[in-house]
């Protein structure tokens, strides 16, 4: 899906326009963030659950992002056919029915069910980010593209550090539980949240946004595959969200180990708190500084701190580990509204379809994580950061490689 930058969509590059549907935009990234650090609490939990292993506990995130993958392009279709308002309702209406699967699955105690929802959800999540990437891109000027995804980010980033805690709260009761007690414990989160998607279902039913004007067919020359930026920052995604979505999934294990205080779930999870606030930090500063460095700049910083932090926390342990994998969050906080626009630069026509490649590149979130944990079952923690270390390599050559604008 993709907007004209012509004039005859005037009325979407109207800074006076973009107050009203920036607000909306913002609010579907404030409910990405939250269902998604929802399975930072439902990995530790189900694996106690269903005593699974590391690997095993990992599907919760294969299933979850798996869906950007296979509904990215799809999306893409849906959103050409039955336009981007409706494509945002029919979306949020397929993850309120994915969030109150949750109920019938905890009542059958089934590891399965509970991993079918997760791709009911991820699915129409998937449908809501290849919407609104594009559209925030290119809601105004090409030179705010970043601080606009950015300043969304940063209400992402809220409900992600506010999240775990609402989560866990919630979520995490005594440790001898019985299974049916521990089953239960997953509903009422779920239901508050299916209840909220399907409200805001409605709203975005009701309330007029901009027209989104695509190019015709006839305008694309060439292949997508002609921009070497495209395909570069397809698998900078890739290994970006990989190594968010591994990060936040360990933490409360990491935490639980000997060497690092042996913290029991309710406590870690304010450490899983800490980490995506600390990305909160760095969207809202990005969003006040981005504006004056280059995207290219940014990243560079980033993926350099991004190595420093992993490296010691390999080499370490107790507090110093703990606090340099926290700091990870705020490393993260910028490289998406950074390699995202960089990626999409000068696609015109081929913008919509770009973006579609780059969102089912969050499928990173499904293969990362779910690697990292057949390594922490083999090899331990610390080797397993191995991941993370090749996945900043490669974000600090991306970013090296990429011209300033």
């Amino acid at each position: 899906m993709q907007i004209n930058s012509d004039s005859s969509n005037k009325n979407v590059n109207s800074s006076k326009n973009n107050l009203i549907p920036l607000i909306f935009m913002v609010s579907l990234y404030f409910l990405f963030g939250f269902v998604t650090v929802m399975n930072d609490i439902l990995i530790p939990h189900l694996k106690s659950l269903f005593d699974l292993s590391h690997a095993q506990s990992m599907m919760v995130q294969f299933c979850f992002f798996g869906a950007y993958f296979l509904m990215s392009l799809p999306a893409g279709w849906l959103l050409q056919k039955i336009g981007f308002q409706k494509g945002i309702v029919w979306s949020l209406v397929l993850v309120g029915i994915g969030l109150l699967m949750f109920i019938p699955a905890s009542m059958v105690i089934s590891y399965s069910f509970f991993l079918f929802a997760l791709f009911v959800i991820g699915s129409g999540i998937t449908v809501l980010q290849v919407a609104a990437n594009p559209y925030l891109s290119l809601l105004g000027s090409n030179e705010g593209a970043t601080t606009r995804i950015n300043l969304a980010g940063g209400f992402n980033s809220l409900a992600t550090t506010f999240g775990p805690i609402i989560g866990g709260y919630l979520i995490f009761i005594n440790a001898d539980a019985s299974n049916l007690e521990k089953a239960a414990a997953t509903r009422l989160p779920y239901l508050y949240l299916g209840a909220f998607v399907f409200i805001l279902s409605v709203v975005f039913y009701f309330i007029k946004l901009p027209n989104v004007i695509q190019e015709k067919e006839s305008q694309k020359e060439g292949s997508i595959w002609q921009f070497p930026q495209l395909k570069k920052g397809a698998l900078a995604i890739f290994l970006y969200v990989g190594a968010e979505v591994a990060i936040g999934s360990l933490l409360i294990g990491f935490m639980s180990l000997p060497e690092n205080g042996s913290l029991d779930a309710v406590t870690a999870t304010k450490y899983v708190s800490f980490y995506w606030g600390s990305s909160l930090l760095g969207r809202f500063g990005g969003f006040l500084f981005l504006s004056k460095v280059s995207s290219r700049t940014t990243l560079l910083f980033a993926s350099i701190l991004a190595l420093v932090c992993v490296s010691v926390a390999i080499v370490s342990n107790g507090e110093l580990a703990v606090y340099v994998i926290v700091l990870l969050g705020l490393c993260h906080s910028v490289m998406w509204p950074c390699i995202f626009p960089m990626s999409i630069q000068g696609m015109r026509a081929f913008t919509g379809l770009g973006s579609s490649i780059l969102i089912m590149m969050v499928v990173g979130g499904a293969i990362l994580p779910l690697l990292q944990g057949y390594l922490i079952d083999s090899w331990g923690y610390k080797k397993s950061f191995c991941i993370e270390v090749l996945c900043y390599l490669y974000l600090l050559y991306f970013a090296m490689q990429n011209k300033d604008k």
